[in-house]
């Protein structure tokens, strides 16, 4: 299901005397407690801003996704409480405070429990919100590319493959993807670096619902 990447901090921020909760790392699946916590569309709006643009504040924040500050406060201050994210001390004051996502990152499954079901709607919900954001991004993109240099727009790449593949293949396709990912790492901390810009990088490997499995 959904894996969301953290953006790794140049130094690890000094712990808050209100300690939230740990987020499991990405490769964990996240407790009944956090994902209700995070079931709220505006606070995976959050998240998927603090990952993109780096550290940020409420008022910033609100003014991206059209809210108020006081609303996004609030939200923020929700999500430290589960670890989600956290407050970047020595920078701001005690009314203008900068938020980040702590390094790591946490992956949101269904639960291995069929009969679950208040975890397994938890859960769709989450998954189905994250998706969304992504699906907002690229619709922003198509519809406004002016907002865009020519180099940005060349530079580009939306693509869909379709093939037929086994479990296995699917895996190895999965654990491929997982090696360049980690490439990627060079690319950290550039917050700073002239000329750089938030980027995504969307990948996705499913099997179609409306498909057959052919005989073994």
């Amino acid at each position: 299901m959904s894996t969301e990447d953290q953006t790794p901090a140049d130094v690890p921020a000094e712990a808050p005397t209100d300690a939230p909760a740990h987020v499991s790392p990405a490769d964990n699946v996240l407790g009944p407690a956090q994902l209700k916590a995070l079931a709220h569309p505006l606070r995976i709006q959050i998240l998927d801003l603090l990952s993109s643009h780096a550290a940020m504040t409420a008022s910033g924040i609100a003014e991206l996704v059209g809210e108020s500050s006081g609303s996004t406060s609030y939200h923020l201050r929700q999500l430290a409480r589960h670890g989600f994210v956290r407050e970047v001390h020595g920078r701001g004051t005690g009314r203008e405070r900068w938020w980040e996502r702590p390094p790591g990152g946490f992956s949101v499954g269904l639960p291995d429990d069929p009969h679950d079901v208040a975890t397994i709607a938890t859960t769709t919900v989450v998954n189905r919100e994250f998706e969304s954001v992504r699906a907002r991004k690229i619709q922003a993109l198509l519809e406004n590319p002016r907002a865009l240099g020519r180099e940005w727009l060349d530079a580009t790449l939306l693509t869909t493959r379709n093939t037929w593949l086994t479990v296995a293949q699917m895996r190895e396709v999965a654990a491929a993807w997982e090696g360049f990912a980690e490439t990627l790492e060079r690319y950290g901390n550039q917050e700073q670096t002239p000329g750089a810009r938030p980027v995504q990088i969307h990948f996705n490997l499913f099997p179609l619902v409306d498909g057959k499995e052919n005989p073994s």
